[in-house]
């Protein structure tokens, strides 16, 4: 209730200090250091508002000191320019993360990176010749080692990969795609609307779960450009099925003269079958098939950074560069050496031990385990309800759905286990787990090597 007089009010307003005298102050002189004249002068002006308008809204009964206005103002000035795109702990347990980023990159990728922005660079800039060159040359022919294919470009998502290609090989005529892999991945983009906006009619054969050769067939008529073939990353289907291999499809395509057009998304080029997950379908296996363009995935399971790749028929891959959405969609240099980086690591066969995705699907349980028991033992040591548990790990970010690696947990039990969660992610660095049967959960697999001390002491100091 409003019980101060008019008077008292008038009196309150009067001890407001003026701006002038504000910015005097030794204290604001400083903030003005940190964060410069403008947005401190606006920031104080501000306070003086908020607090004159609480004053006559009878809620304030005091003006505070001028130190500690200039003080809320330095409160106010950390809070709206703290970046809210901010390093996390991953504890989740999912490795290609797409709500946390994705993939984090090896040290060679991110020292490339790096160097490539604190420098000029031959982006479009030939050496030899001493004139303007071209940017797709920094990963094509890498890729195309790496993939044995004949030519290959970069733009900077597969999403964008896709619609590009699309315009540039099917705009006004029909491709055909089963029903089945009419996919809507995060963020509600869907391939039907993707399809729409490059100009192409999309022809649905088949039913969600069985889809024929001969769906393919009889949908195939003069005003056909291609097959199109989405892989199923995001999801499963179980049960009573069928689909044609990319083999039969790309026989059938030659047949008729048309396209064979695979979106591989993931960008899986080794085999993780031997990490105790299924097989995921690779690009190269996508090309060895007959597939006459490949898209994929440069910050999946590539483990590189953000980026869409098509590679295939090289007559084909001329013209997608050529098209005029290739320049709005093209890659930036820090892409393109992060990427150059990454597939470094693949030619010289040391993808398992640089790139963190490969490091995180090859750790071995036993190691995992160990790390697990560490953790909930110096936990305990503090009072903390911490126990070692088996669970499991997924890849995630759209790469082999359903499918998950055994993995250590370590359980943390709490008198209120939302309120811990939510805690933890509004710490300086967040800590992001799951909650399972009550308990708040934390995977070592998917936490840095040099995040588990700042994960142990945060935890120490909010789990008690």
């Amino acid at each position: 209730m409003d019980n101060v007089t008019p008077i008292e009010k008038q009196q309150l307003l009067q001890e407001l200090p003026s701006i002038d005298r504000l910015l005097r102050l030794p204290v604001t002189i400083d903030l003005m250091a940190e964060y410069g004249r403008s947005l401190t002068l606006e920031f104080l002006r501000n306070t003086l508002n908020d607090t004159r308008q609480a004053v006559l809204n009878g809620t304030r009964h005091e003006i505070p000191a001028n130190a500690m206005l200039v003080q809320i103002t330095r409160e106010r000035l950390a809070e709206i320019l703290l970046p809210t795109l901010r390093p996390v702990i991953n504890a989740t347990g999912v490795i290609v993360h797409t709500n946390l980023g994705r993939a984090p990159l090896s040290q060679a990728t991110r020292q490339a990176m790096k160097t490539a922005v604190q420098n000029y660079a031959t982006l479009e800039y030939d050496l030899a010749a001493g004139q303007r060159g071209s940017r797709s040359i920094h990963a094509e022919a890498l890729l195309t080692r790496l993939l044995q294919t004949k030519a290959a470009t970069v733009v900077n998502n597969n999403a964008a990969a896709v619609l590009l290609m699309l315009s540039t090989l099917c705009q006004g005529q029909e491709v055909i795609i089963s029903r089945g892999q009419l996919v809507e991945i995060g963020g509600g983009f869907r391939v039907p609307d993707v399809m729409a906006q490059s100009g192409a009619k999309l022809v649905e054969v088949g039913t969600t779960n069985r889809t024929h050769l001969r769906d393919y067939a009889a949908a195939i008529n003069d005003n056909t450009a291609a097959i199109l073939v989405a892989h199923h990353s995001n999801f499963k289907i179980v049960g009573f099925t069928t689909e044609p291999t990319l083999a039969e499809l790309a026989k059938l395509a030659q047949q008729h003269s048309i396209l064979l057009l695979y979106d591989q998304g993931s960008g899986a080029v080794l085999d993780t079958s031997p990490y105790g997950i299924e097989h995921e379908p690779t690009v190269q296996e996508g090309l060895e098939a007959g597939c006459d363009v490949v898209t994929f995935s440069g910050d999946k399971l590539l483990g590189g950074p953000q980026a869409g790749i098509l590679c295939g028929r090289a007559d084909l891959i001329a013209r997608i560069k050529k098209h005029p959405l290739a320049r709005a969609v093209r890659a930036d240099k820090m892409c393109l050496s992060g990427l150059a980086a990454t597939l470094t690591h693949y030619l010289m066969d040391r993808a398992l031990e640089e790139i963190p995705v490969w490091q995180m699907i090859a750790r071995p349980f036993t190691d995992i385990a160990a790390t697990a028991n560490t953790w909930a033992a110096r936990l305990q040591s503090q009072g903390i309800q911490a126990t070692a548990i088996n669970g499991f790990s997924t890849v995630g970010g759209g790469s082999l759905p359903g499918s998950s690696i055994a993995t250590r947990l370590v359980a943390i039990t709490h008198h209120n286990v939302d309120e811990l969660a939510a805690q933890l992610r509004q710490q300086q660095i967040p800590i992001i787990g799951r909650i399972q049967d009550g308990r708040f959960l934390l995977d070592p697999r998917t936490v840095l090597p040099h995040q588990e001390e700042t994960l142990l002491h945060t935890l120490n100091r909010h789990c008690v």
